[in-house]
């Protein structure tokens, strides 16, 4: 088997990306009907799908440290199932909503958050229990493949939704139908969790309930200058870069005049270099600060060009090397973090990243989507690719500081208690 499918290989671990691929093309084709929908409902306001995304997305800032101390607890195949019932419940509402034409902007607002309530907990479960599926060798390969099977997903999801809508009629019935089909793509992952083998599974005992175990995780994290840089990397592109479902429907629709379709097809002209960077990242066997560095300017200074594309086709063109560079930085981002922390402190380090790496969209998206209405739709982009740039080159800004800190403190001691540092 080829170098970067070599995680298939393992039973429990083909099931659970089967399923992963069945709902997250639901996902990305909900994400663009909700989208669609918000537009619908108040006539092509950018402040309301900014709002609307910035809901959906307010509960990993508010809830991580928690649902990272309750993926330590329980286990985690268990959770899974149970996040996964929590997120097709606001989709079947939602959808339910939209179809019979009652739906109101309100509804939307409350059933995003309710969402993200769900989201929030699955995300540090699902990301940290790629490292029970599959042995240490083949961790990055895993974590690869599963942005592989993410962005196989927004391959087709964006673009059948576009379909769907426009040949539904457009309109707010139309999105409901697609919403109620990613509410039915969520049985596929529970019933593949359901199956995995439970013997082949590296699952550690549960950890006890011990007084200050959330502060616990964050001292750790806050010891580690390596593990802080990659936060504050992915803090800035994910408050104001990785905005991508404001930014497309804000330029389709306003500086590009499309509809439906077109706006579904940039979500897979976008996908196309996500997934071929996806598989890239499959075949490394490791991981370096740098790459993520170099990945996450990239990205920023990408984002600026895009914002100054003429024409849809050019700026078309533009959407597979952002999804390139952003699923670069993303999954090498993601990897250094699982790779280079304690296992008995993953669920809660990795929570902390899903909080910062998330938890920024609440405060970016609005702003971004303000931006649009007020200066322009291309300054959703060039304004959030700059701010990307400038946020990463502080972030290692301060992590060269730290480092110079500890060697300065560690030239002091004798050389039986210098401290060791985390590998870079």
């Amino acid at each position: 088997m080829s170098p970067t499918f070599r995680s298939l290989r393992n039973p429990n671990y083909r099931r659970y990306a089967a399923g992963g691929v069945v709902s997250n093309t639901g996902t990305w084709m909900q994400r663009v009907a909700q989208d669609w929908l918000v537009l619908q409902l108040t006539a092509n306001s950018g402040t309301a799908i900014g709002i609307t995304t910035g809901l959906q997305f307010l509960p990993f800032l508010l809830l991580s440290p928690l649902a990272g101390l309750v993926a330590d607890r329980i286990p985690k195949r268990r959770l899974l199932q149970l996040t996964n019932i929590g997120m097709a419940v606001p989709a079947v509402v939602l959808g339910l909503l939209a179809v019979t034409g009652t739906a109101q902007i309100w509804h939307v607002y409350v059933l995003a958050l309710v969402l993200g309530v769900a989201s929030a907990f699955d995300a540090p479960a699902r990301q940290s229990f790629v490292s029970e599926l599959v042995d240490g060798d083949d961790l990055t390969n895993a974590v690869g493949l599963n942005s592989a099977s993410f962005n196989a997903a927004r391959l087709v999801g964006p673009a059948l939704a576009g379909v769907l809508i426009a040949a539904l009629g457009g309109g707010v019935v139309a999105t409901g139908w697609v919403i109620l089909a990613n509410a039915v793509s969520y049985a596929a992952p529970v019933m593949t969790l359901r199956s995995l083998d439970a013997r082949q599974l590296h699952t550690p005992e549960p950890m006890k309930r011990e007084p200050g175990q959330i502060r616990a995780g964050v001292r750790y994290v806050l010891g580690r200058p390596d593990l802080m840089l990659i936060l504050g990397i992915v803090f800035f592109a994910g408050t104001f870069g990785l905005n991508f479902q404001l930014t497309s429907a804000l330029m389709a629709t306003e500086v590009f005049d499309k509809g439906a379709t077109e706006y579904g097809l940039l979500g897979t002209f976008l996908a196309v270099g996500s997934l071929t960077g996806s598989l890239v990242a499959a075949r490394r066997t490791t991981v370096r600060m740098r790459l993520v560095l170099v990945a996450a300017l990239a990205f920023g200074a990408l984002e600026v060009v895009a914002g100054l594309m003429p024409t849809y086709v050019t700026f078309a063109v533009m959407t597979p090397l952002l999804g390139l560079s952003a699923l670069t930085m993303i999954t090498a981002a993601n990897s250094f973090m699982q790779l280079h922390t304690d296992p008995l402190l993953r669920g809660r380090v990795m929570a902390l990243y899903m909080m910062i790496f998330i938890g920024g969209t609440p405060l970016g998206a609005p702003l971004v989507g303000w931006i649009g209405e007020v200066a322009g739709a291309r300054w959703t982009l060039l304004g959030g690719g700059a701010a990307t740039v400038l946020g990463v080159l502080l972030s290692a800004a301060l992590f060269l500081r730290a480092e110079r800190a500890r060697a300065s403190v560690a030239d002091g001691l004798p050389d039986q208690v210098v401290p060791t540092g985390a590998a870079a």
